[in-house]
């Protein structure tokens, strides 16, 4: 299950992370951010140990995205060492996001 942070919450949960986090900012209204979030579960599960998966209402917490520069949603937004490291606007399939997470850390 993906874990879902807040404003108060990401500064712990995301840049002091251990491991990579990818971070899916999304809203109600948005049906492609519904798309995407069975397999978002899905990969928490898999990766777990790996790359952490969280996610952040970003219509309830319009603070943070602004701090990141969200302006389309579903966006996903790799960090690591509690830097942004990729973001990648829209959904995906799976094997794609799966490459798109290896490439950018590879890097």
């Amino acid at each position: 299950m993906t874990l879902t942070v807040t404003t108060e919450t990401f500064d712990h949960e995301v840049l002091r992370s251990d491991l990579p986090v990818l971070v899916d900012f999304w809203a109600e209204w948005c049906p492609p951010c519904h798309m995407i979030a069975p397999m978002l579960d899905q990969l928490a599960g898999e990766l777990d140990g790996t790359i952490a998966i969280r996610k952040i209402n970003n219509d309830e917490n319009p603070e943070v995205g602004a701090r990141y520069r969200v302006m389309s949603l579903p966006t996903l937004m790799l960090f690591v060492d509690g830097e942004p490291v990729q973001a990648l606007v829209g959904a995906r399939p799976k094997a794609r996001l799966l490459k798109e997470l290896d490439d950018a850390l590879s890097r």
